[in-house]
């Protein structure tokens, strides 16, 4: 079996994520997919707005509004939002390879996050132990394109109101809760 790990922020998880979600699945790229709200990513300029916990339940949401045919491939795993401290990917990858002993452990990254590959932690030991499916940004292309076209949607412009581009259990939840409200 092919297990996919697709982390990111998820500051919100938007239709961008949930296009390549659908790709992943749809077109066989992985048997299982674990989509995973990073805890505290290292590479990264700004802490998440939303908390991890938010940030899980809108991917929960988002998930449970796939077609059944997918989302019985997918769950969101709190391995990392639960995880105290800096969350590593290598130690995520090691967790899972436990778990699915035997699997191919596939790593879904995009352009920009596989371009800092070299500055992660253990870099040399991770890209031993997965599998590399990186996915172009329409913001940041690259050459290692999976001929998954991604959509141009950023949660920035979603955090600033500028984009309404989540699914709608997601939307409601950013409204309920009154998150990326103007500070």
């Amino acid at each position: 079996m092919r297990v996919g790990l697709y982390g990111g922020t998820f500051d919100p998880i938007h239709n961008g994520h949930i296009h390549v979600i659908q790709e992943l699945i749809t077109r066989k790229i992985v048997d299982h997919l674990l989509v995973l709200p990073a805890g505290q990513p290292r590479l990264r300029d700004n802490e998440p707005h939303a908390t991890g916990a938010q940030r899980r339940t809108m991917c929960q949401l988002a998930v449970n509004e796939l077609p059944a045919e997918i989302k019985k491939h997918i769950e969101v795993n709190p391995i990392e939002v639960l995880r105290e401290g800096p969350s590593y990917t290598i130690d995520t990858v090691e967790a899972v390879a436990q778990f699915y002993e035997g699997d191919t452990i596939v790593l879904i990254v995009g352009t920009d996050a596989y371009e800092k590959i070299d500055q992660w932690h253990r870099a040399d030991e991770l890209k031993k132990m997965v599998e590399f499916v990186v996915i172009d940004r329409p913001e940041f292309p690259g050459e290692h394109n999976t001929s998954i076209d991604a959509i141009a949607v950023s949660a920035t412009d979603i955090r600033a109101h500028k984009s309404d581009a989540v699914p709608a259990a997601v939307a409601a939840f950013i409204k309920e809760n009154n998150l990326y409200a103007s500070k």
